[in-house]
């Protein structure tokens, strides 16, 4: 699992590490049942505090993304699939509400924004 955090972004430490191990889960990198390194090892190798860790840890156990079995470490949980497509598309109309906002502030039409989308799409 590889993890890049910056201390430049407005996104607070644990955000990051919370963020970037919810994307792997969720596009497919980590399947379940795979175990997370402990969080004194995460917080050796990012060289971040083991609070920081913990924290983005237990934030991923309250979202349901991982689980923590005392003395044994944690673990991607089992996701059933329905749920797991309403959690990345919740990410999506997230990102797009984003895209949207930006967009009606730069004074993009509607048309120039789906003629965007479209290229990117064919793009990929």
């Amino acid at each position: 699992m590889r993890i890049l955090i910056t201390n430049a972004s407005e996104e607070a430490l644990y955000e990051q590490v919370a963020r970037q191990i919810r994307e792997s889960i969720l596009k497919g990198k980590m399947e379940a049942g795979s175990a997370l390194p402990s969080i004194r090892t995460l917080a050796r190798d990012l060289q971040i505090s083991v609070i920081t860790t913990k924290r983005a840890y237990e934030e991923l156990e309250r979202e349901g993304f991982i689980e923590t079995v005392a003395g044994k470490g944690s673990f991607v949980a089992m996701q059933n699939a329905e749920l797991l497509r309403e959690k990345r598309l919740t990410i999506i109309e997230e990102k797009l509400t984003e895209v949207v906002d930006d967009s009606r502030a730069l004074g993009i039409t509607f048309d120039e924004l789906q003629e965007m989308l479209r290229l990117l799409w064919e793009d990929k």
